[in-house]
């Protein structure tokens, strides 16, 4: 199975005064950023078998412009990638086949630790995802078994390869 691991995009600082955490949306400069780092997503990741996203709305926003660049995937909500529930996630995942490539969309630092439990290392040298950042990981079964890292690129990457 090919997992591709996507940090949400830019969004409304923390602790904007009346805005719960949880309802913090995307920047219009995020927006448009990560519009241009899915054309680049799409030109080098097939289009996914799934595509599942945290609930929260920086998540889902992020997720939807995806899907639309990709085209025929509809985001599907995963409450486990809200708080890095890798039980939740490993569930969702135990359905797709060997050959399916799945998105998730999810949040910090909770795609950095996935990633970095993944890989083996500790959680002191994990990779750090940026906003709208991406890492394509080979996995042979479980989460617990581990992956291979394909590539991990930034979103300036991401958008330099929709040109």
């Amino acid at each position: 199975m090919r997992l591709l691991i996507i940090r949400h995009a830019i969004a409304a600082e923390r602790g904007t005064p009346g805005l719960p955490d949880d309802e913090r949306p995307l920047t219009p400069e995020g927006e448009k950023r990560f519009q241009k780092a899915a054309k680049g997503l799409a030109r080098i990741v097939r289009r996914p078998d799934v595509l599942f996203t945290s609930p929260l709305v920086r998540a889902r926003r992020t997720a939807e412009i995806a899907a639309e660049t990709w085209g025929r995937v509809e985001p599907v909500t995963l409450d486990a990638l809200a708080h890095g529930d890798d039980d939740g996630l490993q569930k969702a995942l135990a359905s797709r086949g060997p050959e399916d490539v799945v998105v998730i969309v999810g949040h910090e630092p909770h795609v950095s630790a996935l990633l970095g439990r993944l890989l083996g290392s500790t959680h002191d040298d994990r990779l750090a995802f940026r906003k709208g950042g991406a890492a394509l990981v080979e996995l042979s079964g479980r989460l617990a078994q581990g992956g291979h890292l394909v590539w991990f690129l930034p979103p300036k990457t991401l958008r330099a390869l929709a040109d």
